[in-house]
């Protein structure tokens, strides 16, 4: 056999052991993780649903810490938010626009997770909600209002979330704790508090109320979804599925998906009702 032809078929049968390879690597199970809350899980079938949509086999898996079984391998993408990511690897960091949170968040990751491309439109970070009586004696919306109104401030939140212990210059008091969102809004409106914490995409604040809107530079940390990976174990349709649902999903969005799932409808069946409306790969 003369060199040339040797060399012809040595080149056709690595082809051919690539080409099974990756059809192997698009034929199995992509396993997306989320921690088993409700807004958590729904998170995770957006991407399984966008995975889907591409044609390959995919599937949302709970578990108490979904970013641990990212790093063992056991899951392979594992939606979440930009700040609490960060929080988890670098405790403290103070940075707080979208774009610096992402890029501190990309810093500190493990060296096997990768992170794919941030919703910019669709965030759930703190937010104060406060009455239209206090938000007209303030004189606007804008959480950068608050620091003026400081003094005297008493403030709300549901037990277990993590809230800020300041706003710019204006440190917090202790944050009266509630069992759930409709008590403490009630204790809002009968003025046993001065505002209350939610965030962003809270499908239950109350449409009589107001959020605080955080401008720029941003006073509380950005939470941006953001698709995390492990790295080297998408092909590139894979991850330019998961990375598309970033240029797609909005906040209003995220506040109908978990209004639907609250009220007791499947989040698979509203995920993909969702993409249906907002097709990917177009």
């Amino acid at each position: 056999m003369t060199a040339s032809k040797f060399a012809a078929l040595a080149l056709a049968a690595s082809v051919a052991l690539a080409a099974c390879g990756d059809m192997q690597h698009h034929a199995r199970e992509l396993v997306v993780g989320s921690r088993a809350d409700a807004a958590s899980v729904l998170l995770a079938d957006i991407y399984v649903g966008a995975l889907r949509s591409y044609g390959f086999p995919a599937r949302s898996e709970p578990a108490p810490d979904p970013l641990s079984k990212l790093d063992s391998g056991d899951f392979t993408v594992v939606p979440g938010f930009t700040g609490q990511v960060l929080q988890v690897f670098e405790p403290g960091a103070k940075v707080r626009s979208d774009e610096q949170v992402y890029r501190a968040m990309i810093g500190v990751l493990p060296e096997g997770i990768a992170a794919g491309d941030y919703a910019t439109a669709a965030e759930d970070k703190p937010a104060l909600a406060v009455t239209q009586s206090t938000a007209k004696a303030w004189g606007g919306t804008e959480l950068s209002l608050l620091p003026r109104h400081c003094d005297g401030l008493v403030v709300g939140a549901t037990g277990g979330s993590q809230t800020p212990t300041a706003v710019s210059r204006c440190h917090l008091p202790a944050a009266r704790q509630f069992r759930d969102d409709a008590t403490m809004f009630a204790a809002l409106r009968a003025g046993q508090l001065t505002a209350a914490w939610t965030t962003t995409a809270d499908p239950d604040v109350p449409g009589d109320l107001v959020v605080l809107g955080d401008g720029k530079p941003a006073l509380v940390q950005a939470e941006n979804v953001v698709p995390l990976y492990r790295r080297n174990e998408l092909v590139d349709r894979q991850l330019l599925a998961v990375n598309e649902v970033a240029g797609v999903l909005d906040t209003a969005a995220l506040v109908d998906m978990r209004r639907q799932v609250a009220k007791g409808a499947d989040p698979q069946a509203v995920a993909d009702a969702w993409l249906g409306e907002h097709p990917l790969g177009r």
